[in-house]
C-alpha cells in the first residue's frame, strides 16, 4: 500500500517534529508497505493539497493530530473527500480521545486509537487484501463502537528506529525519543491519560541505554550528529537509568543535548551530571506561580521553593533554562497570574512560554470545564491556539486573560532586549 501521512503545519511548531509518523513509517516499511510525508503549509489552498496529493497517488492517507491541528485537518479532509475519496485515517492524541467527534467529520473514516504500529500494519493489510475493515484492535469505524485495545509493546527495544527523512532535522541536530508513557496525574495534560484508557500502571517504558545508543550510531552512520533534544515528557525519569546514561553518554558521545525535566525529580547530584555528559538545555514546566492552583487543580505537587532553587541550580551550573506557564486555567484569579508573574521573575530563565489553557479531551481538566458548563455546544469547532481562551470562565473575564498574555509577552520584549 502506498501511504501518505498529511502533516498539518501551523503558525507556530511546538511539536517540532513529527513523531508518530516517523515510528509508524520505520514500522509498515518493514512489511512492504511504501510511506510518504507532505507537509501543508498553513497558507496553501485547499485546491492545490488536493492537486499535491493527486500527484504522490496515495492509497492511504493518514493525519496524526493534535487538537491545535485539527480545525486545519478536518477542512483539509472534508474538501478531498468531495472531489476523491481516499481511505483517511486519523491517529494522534486528539483522535486518540475525540474519536466520535473526528468520525462525524465527513472526511474521516477510521481513528487509530493510542499505540499504532501493530494496529496501523493490521489496518495497511487488510486494505491490501480488498477486506473490509473490522474488529481490528485500536482501530474505530466511522458509525461504531470503540474497538478493543491491543496491549502496549512491552520491550520498545524491539522496534525499528525512527524514519529520520519525516523529522526535517539540518546541520546535524537530531530528535531522540527514549520513552513512552507518564506516570504523573497533571489534570491538563493527556500524556497520562493514556495510562487510564489502557488501564495499567505498566504503560511507561524506557528503552535501554544500548538501545538509545545504537541509534546515535546509527545517525552518525548516515551524516553528522551535532546537537540531540531529547522529546521525552520528563527525561529525568529513574535516577538509575539518568546516572548510568551521563556516566557512559560522557565518555562515548560527549555531544551537547536539550531535554525535559520537572524540578521535583531533579537533585543538584543529577543536574551536576547531567551537565557533565553535556546538558545545555532544559525546558522546565512550572506552569503557575500559584501553588494552590497548581497542586489543587493542576495536581502538580511541587512547591514554588524547589522551583526557585532548581533553576537557581541550573544557572550556577551553566544550564540554560526555559519555563513554560499556562494562564486562564479553571478557577484561577488575577491574584494568581500576579503570583506567576513574581515566581518567573525569581526563576529568572533564559527564556519562557506561556500559553492560554486548553481543555485537552480526555484530561480531567477536560471533565471539569465539561461537568460545569464551562464549554460551547460546538466546542471542537473552536480553534485550540494558547492565545484565546474558549471557556466560559468562572472567575476570570476574557479581557483579563488578555491583559496578562500582553504582560508575558512585554516581558518577553523587555528581557530579549536587556539580553541581547
Amino acid at each position: 500500500m502506498n501511504v501518505l501521512f498529511v502533516e498539518v503545519e501551523m503558525e507556530r511548531n511546538w511539536s517540532v517534529a513529527s513523531i508518530g509518523p516517523s515510528c509508524l513509517a520505520s514500522y509498515v516499511t518493514q512489511f512492504g508497505h511504501k510511506v510518504e510525508l507532505l507537509s501543508i503549509p498553513i497558507d496553501q489552498k485547499l485546491e492545490d493539497i488536493y492537486q499535491e496529493i493527486l500527484l504522490r497517488n496515495p492509497d492511504v492517507l493518514a493525519f496524526s493530530l493534535t487538537s491545535r491541528q485539527w480545525l486545519r485537518a478536518k477542512d483539509i479532509g472534508n474538501f478531498l473527500r468531495k472531489l476523491q475519496v481516499f481511505p483517511t485515517i486519523a491517529g494522534g492524541l486528539h483522535p486518540t480521545f475525540a474519536a466520535e467527534e473526528v468520525l462525524e467529520a465527513a472526511g474521516f473514516d477510521y481513528v487509530c486509537l493510542g499505540e499504532g504500529e501493530g494496529a496501523f500494519l493490521e489496518f495497511l493489510d487488510t486494505l491490501e487484501k480488498g477486506h473490509k475493515i473490522q474488529n481490528i484492535d485500536n482501530i474505530q469505524c466511522k458509525g461504531e463502537a470503540k474497538p478493543k485495545l491491543r496491549a502496549p509493546y512491552e520491550d520498545l527495544n524491539e522496534l525499528p528506529f525512527m524514519d529520520r527523512s519525516f523529522l526535517n532535522e539540518q546541520h546535524g541536530v537530531v530528535h531522540m525519543v527514549t520513552q513512552r508513557g507518564c506516570p504523573f496525574s497533571c489534570s491538563y495534560c493527556a500524556a497520562r491519560m493514556y495510562n487510564e484508557m489502557y488501564g495499567t500502571k505498566a504503560y511507561g517504558r524506557r528503552r535501554s541505554i544500548d538501545n538509545v545508543f545504537k541509534e546515535f550510531v546509527d545517525i552518525q552512520s548516515k551524516g553528522p550528529l551535532n546537537y540531540i533534544i531529547f522529546l521525552d515528557d520528563t527525561f529525568t525519569l529513574n535516577r538509575a537509568w539518568i546516572f548510568e546514561f551521563c556516566k557512559r553518554y560522557k565518555d562515548e558521545f560527549g555531544i551537547p543535548f536539550s531535554l525535559h525535566a520537572r524540578a521535583e525529580t531533579i537533585t543538584i547530584e543529577m543536574l551536576t551530571a547531567l551537565r557533565e555528559a553535556g546538558c545545555a538545555y532544559i525546558t522546565f514546566g512550572v506552569e503557575s506561580g500559584s501553588e494552590r492552583l497548581r497542586q489543587d487543580i493542576m495536581k502538580r505537587k511541587v512547591s514554588n521553593q524547589r522551583l526557585i532553587d532548581v533553576f537557581q541550580w541550573s544557572r550556577d551550573l551553566g544550564i540554560l533554562t526555559t519555563a513554560n506557564y499556562i494562564i486562564g486555567t479553571p478557577t484561577e484569579t488575577i491574584a494568581d497570574m500576579e503570583e506567576t508573574i513574581a515566581l518567573h521573575h525569581q526563576l529568572d530563565p533564559h527564556d519562557f512560554g506561556y500559553f492560554v489553557f486548553y481543555p485537552y479531551p480526555g484530561t480531567p481538566l477536560y471533565q471539569y470545564c465539561k461537568d460545569r458548563g464551562m464549554l460551547s455546544d460546538d466546542f471542537f469547532d473552536e480553534p485550540a491556539n494558547h492565545r484565546k481562551s474558549i471557556l466560559k470562565h468562572d472567575v476570570l473575564r476574557q479581557q483579563d486573560i488578555d491583559l496578562y498574555y500582553q504582560k508575558f509577552t512585554k516581558i518577553r520584549e523587555e528581557t530579549y532586549l536587556k539580553r541581547y
